[in-house]
């Protein structure tokens, strides 16, 4: 669907904490400060009951008196390149508008990002990435009473988690405005519980972000040339489950691992990169627990590493479902304490890049509660990002705890070929298009 032109109705809103809050410099650990993270987190909702913009602004001025370094602005560290947070309250923005089209229409052509869903979101004037607030936000009230509810979190401040977390204190915060609400956690700001080790300690040879010196085919290069086309398709339960069963009695996986292989497989086929190519699967794993100590209850900040399985092309399009999730069961089990570890002293050591040139990325959305973000109207009829890329998203189905819709966006040329080797024989399968 292209969405209609929005007419703000007054300029955005710099919205400041309600209280005082700490005035100082927040360290950002090395996974927070990757120069693969300088983006935004752009989320988008919608609702089908709106809410007014003053209630929405109040009850974003309370959430960040908890989440003041929202607040705040980055900044480059006396040291250098690093950066860190300045914690000053300047405030994060909130933009007002309004469109001419209802949640219904816009639901009924909402499987795939289009890229005038980007007028939704307030776009920040700034000459660099260090100009943009933390936290972007912008509540588009529409003709039919419900309401479009864009964010965009810097991705160096957190994570999904993390992010998942600030809405939900936000949304609770909104729904019981007269007071009592009780946060179900608190934030827990600091980062140097991630510091490097003294002196830094490289103890793996973390393939993840290291390029094989012999390859010259680059995947990424190709598909960055290319016309791209989003391809979303919703995967039920059932079909889930009959990949699983591909792997039983010998393996027992989980979903989205065994899922994670099913797309990867279909990304190699579809693309048809040469038999000998070393191709790579990279995807995010929460370590809050893998961590000795863990994390403290409430870490938003970015608390990720990139997992990495790899094979040759011809293998992963050959192989079968116990070859392909071992591999990836076998790159999520490697990620323990001392993995984290190593991998925090190699980004002290250099500013590593992941590995993208013949890699699918995955990131899921998913069991984190983003689509149960409910501001007093009730929860979203629609969750997911604001634009398809070329990293692969594992979204929540609204309604349907054990549903994945997978979207990623491949070469035109190529996008039904992805399709196709997405379908999961002997089920049926519901495409988003």
């Amino acid at each position: 669907m292209e969405v209609p032109d929005c007419y703000y109705l007054n300029p955005p809103l710099l919205v400041r904490p309600c209280n005082p809050t700490p005035c100082h410099s927040l360290y950002l650990s090395n996974l927070d400060d990757q120069p693969f993270l300088r983006f935004s987190i752009k989320y988008l909702y919608v609702y089908r009951r709106s809410v007014p913009g003053a209630a929405l602004a109040a009850s974003l001025a309370k959430a960040l008196v908890e989440y003041y370094p929202l607040a705040g602005r980055l900044v480059r560290s006396p040291a250098g390149e690093k950066l860190e947070i300045e914690c000053n309250a300047q405030g994060a923005v909130l933009a007002e508008a309004y469109a001419e089209f209802t949640a219904d229409e816009f639901l009924r052509a909402s499987a795939r990002p289009h890229q005038s869903w980007r007028k939704l979101l307030y776009r920040q004037p700034a000459e660099s990435f260090l100009d943009v607030p933390p936290l972007v936000v912008q509540v588009t009230h529409l003709s039919c009473g419900g309401m479009v509810l864009c964010t965009a979190f810097n991705h160096c401040l957190c994570d999904a988690v993390g992010t998942a977390q600030f809405l939900h204190a936000w949304a609770l915060l909104t729904a019981k405005p007269s007071g009592g609400a009780v946060l179900p956690v608190a934030a827990f700001h600091g980062r140097g519980l991630l510091k490097p080790r003294e002196p830094p300690r490289i103890d793996f040879p973390h393939s993840e972000f290291t390029r094989p010196a012999q390859e010259h085919d680059d995947l990424a290069q190709f598909l960055l040339s290319q016309p791209l086309s989003p391809v979303s398709i919703t995967f039920t339960a059932a079909q889930i489950l009959h990949l699983k069963k591909q792997c039983v009695p010998l393996l027992k996986c989980t979903s989205f691992e065994a899922l994670a292989w099913h797309v990867w497989r279909a990304w190699v086929r579809a693309l048809d990169p040469p038999p000998a190519l070393r191709v790579k699967l990279l995807f995010s794993v929460n370590v809050r627990r893998r961590l000795t100590p863990e994390l403290p209850a409430g870490y938003y900040g970015n608390a990720f590493v990139l997992a990495c399985a790899e094979t040759s092309a011809a293998e992963l399009a050959a192989s079968g479902a116990r070859f392909g999730v071992r591999l990836v069961q076998a790159a999520k089990d490697a990620v323990d304490d001392d993995h984290v570890r190593s991998v925090v002293d190699l980004l002290e050591q250099r500013r590593a890049q992941p590995d993208l040139s013949a890699s699918l990325v995955i990131s899921p959305w998913t069991k984190l509660g983003l689509e149960e973000v409910d501001f007093g109207g009730g929860r979203p009829a629609h969750m997911g990002p604001v634009a398809s890329e070329i990293y692969c998203l594992f979204l929540p189905v609204v309604g349907d705890l054990n549903a994945f819709t997978m979207l990623v966006s491949v070469p035109q040329g190529v996008a039904d070929k992805f399709r196709h080797y997405c379908t999961i024989k002997d089920s049926s399968e519901k495409e988003t298009s």
